[in-house]
């Protein structure tokens, strides 16, 4: 099979085969056989004289890192947890208000008006009226959601991170949008609502941004944690004209295909033929723990996709890891920057 162009991949790949010692498969230590009582002493005590360096006063070992984020530079193969790195940046709170500039509001599409369906909205610091702004559209996990590492998810549009730490509040419009149940006319913390219903909210609300906000209708970009990963595909890539509306996506945490849910379509079969519409825009994965299981996946089904696959520094299972100033972040913003540059120049071109 023809290997893929993943970028990311390679670097990936060494990351996690040097979690492991290499001279077993299992990551065990190999031994040449058992020690006599005399080795044994002598390694106890040359390990203890080891440990009383350690952790004297003034042994390099003992002193703290400078930083969290050399601390994570040091330590490559070991995730930390988010707790480790304060956040460099807070998104904004959703209010009850009109649409303006560095402020996260309620907003909803006309036929939803007084009932409980709505999306957030931000407008970038740097928003003006009169000029068009590239914008991240988001989708939220599954909730209300708790793991033990103390990772929590509502499930709802105004706790979204994503677009946030992506943007960092500027030069992009940020909208979050719903899963829809129009049966009892609010947002599904669970799973799609109803499909349908839920595409054709996308694609009212992202040609709301262009029509009103000045969103440029070239530069649309996907992105999704969890759930929303997964939505990034099978809601934006759902049918021919919502695939049309994305130049690019960013997936974290899980991916349409690599296993089966229990809601339709999601086998891997249904999951193929939304792929396949991604006809070669580009993405940028990132998963907590491992990417091996995505990019067995992409090998077999789209050996040529147009992805870039990352493990983040972190063992959370939550999008918070982009409220932090760590190197994935910066390499995520240049994509993305390089992403929006070349629809402007081929936009440029074509005029």
């Amino acid at each position: 099979m023809t290997k893929p162009s993943f970028t990311g991949i390679l670097a990936n790949q060494k990351h996690e085969i040097n979690r492991f010692d290499r001279s077993r498969a299992d990551g065990k230590p190999v031994t040449s056989g058992k020690h006599d009582n005399g080795e044994q002493r002598q390694s106890h005590f040359v390990g203890v004289i080891l440990l009383l360096i350690a952790i004297s006063p003034g042994s390099s070992f003992a002193q703290s890192p400078s930083s969290s984020a050399d601390s994570l530079k040091e330590q490559p193969n070991q995730p930390a947890d988010l707790s480790s790195v304060p956040p460099d940046l807070t998104p904004p709170s959703m209010t009850i208000g009109q649409p303006e500039r560095n402020k996260r509001v309620k907003h909803q599409l006309d036929r939803y008006r007084d009932t409980d369906v709505y999306h957030s909205l931000f407008l970038p610091k740097n928003w003006e009226a009169d000029k068009k702004f590239p914008v991240i559209v988001e989708y939220a996990g599954n909730g209300p959601y708790q793991n033990k590492l103390g990772d929590r998810c509502s499930g709802l549009v105004e706790d979204c991170n994503m677009g946030f730490g992506i943007s960092g509040g500027s030069d992009f419009i940020w909208i979050c949008l719903p899963y829809v149940d129009p049966t009892h006319q609010h947002n599904q913390r669970q799973w799609w609502g109803d499909l349908d219903e839920t595409v054709q909210y996308c694609k009212e609300a992202t040609q709301m941004m262009i029509d009103h906000f000045g969103g440029d209708e070239n530069n649309f970009f996907l992105c999704g944690f969890s759930r929303g990963s997964i939505a990034c595909h099978y809601i934006g890539l759902h049918d021919d004209e919502i695939a049309k509306r994305w130049a690019g996506f960013i997936c974290h945490s899980h991916y349409d295909g690599v296993r089966t849910w229990n809601y339709a379509n999601s086998d891997r079969a249904s999951a193929v033929k939304r792929l396949n519409r991604l006809n070669g825009r580009p993405e940028f994965i990132t998963q907590e723990n491992s990417v091996e299981s995505i990019r067995l996946y992409l090998e077999e089904n789209l050996p040529n996709a147009n992805v870039q696959l990352h493990r983040i520094p972190f063992r959370n299972h939550s999008d918070q890891w982009l409220l932090r100033d760590v190197p994935l972040r910066a390499s995520l913003r240049d994509w993305l920057s390089r992403q929006v540059e070349s629809k402007e120049t081929s936009r440029t071109m074509e005029n």
